[in-house]
């Protein structure tokens, strides 16, 4: 599944993440001819704990990993 299979959303408090991925397979060879295609979707919703400052939250897609990250609010930190 690549990035743009995948759709991150924050509302309300909640974060809704979104996918679905199409794959097509072709084999020709002497004889015959396949065709394979195959479909999955998901979506998942998550309740964004208090604390969490929304306005700063972010998301990257490495190696095909979704990475979301939950700042808390300035307020929340613990200075050590």
């Amino acid at each position: 599944m690549g990035e743009k299979d995948v759709e991150v959303k924050f509302a309300d408090g909640v974060l809704r993440i979104k996918g679905e991925k199409q794959e097509e397979r072709v084999e020709r060879k002497r004889g015959y001819h396949m065709r394979e295609r195959s479909f999955g979707s998901f979506e998942r919703s998550f309740q964004v704990p208090e604390g969490v400052d929304a306005d700063t939250i972010k998301t990257s897609f490495k190696k095909g990993k979704l990475i979301v990250t939950f700042p808390k609010r300035r307020e929340q930190r613990v200075e050590k």
